[in-house]
C-alpha cells in the first residue's frame, strides 16, 4: 500500500552535492526527476553563481525579498517578494541575492535531470 508521507522540519538534510556558497538548502524531497525543499539565504548575502543542469527550478518566496542576478555578465536583475513565483530555465547561469535586513526563504521545486547544481565562476561577458 502507498501512503501519504509528511517531511518534518528535522528531517530535512543538507547535502554537500546540492551545496551553493551563501544559501542552505534543505531538501526534503527527491527522486528521478524532481527535487524539493527549502532554500534560506541570510540578509545580505548573495549565492555563488551556478545554474541546475538538465533541471528546471521552479520557486515561491515564502519571506524576505530575492533578487536574482543573471545574463551577460550577471547585468540582467529581477526581483521578487512574499508570495511570488519564479521560474529559472534550465542551463540559465544565475545566483540569488537577499537584499533585505531579514533571512529569506523559497520553497524550491526542481524537475529534470542529471546534476542538481552546477558551481560556476560567474556569468559569460558580453552579448
Amino acid at each position: 500500500m502507498t501512503e501519504i508521507r509528511v517531511i518534518r522540519p528535522a528531517e530535512r538534510e543538507v547535502a554537500e552535492a546540492d551545496a551553493t556558497s551563501g544559501m542552505v538548502r534543505e531538501q526534503a524531497v527527491a527522486g528521478e526527476a524532481v527535487w524539493a525543499g527549502l532554500v534560506r539565504t541570510a540578509p545580505g548575502r548573495s549565492s555563488g553563481w551556478h545554474d541546475h543542469g538538465g533541471y528546471d527550478p521552479y520557486f515561491y518566496v515564502n519571506s524576505g525579498r530575492i533578487r536574482m542576478q543573471f545574463g551577460p555578465g550577471g547585468t540582467n536583475v529581477v526581483d521578487a517578494g512574499p508570495g511570488d513565483f519564479v521560474h529559472v530555465p534550465n542551463g540559465v547561469i544565475h545566483r540569488e541575492v537577499n537584499p533585505a535586513n531579514e533571512e529569506g526563504t523559497i520553497i524550491l521545486v526542481r524537475v529534470g535531470s542529471g546534476p542538481p547544481v552546477v558551481n560556476v565562476e560567474g556569468p559569460l561577458s558580453g552579448a
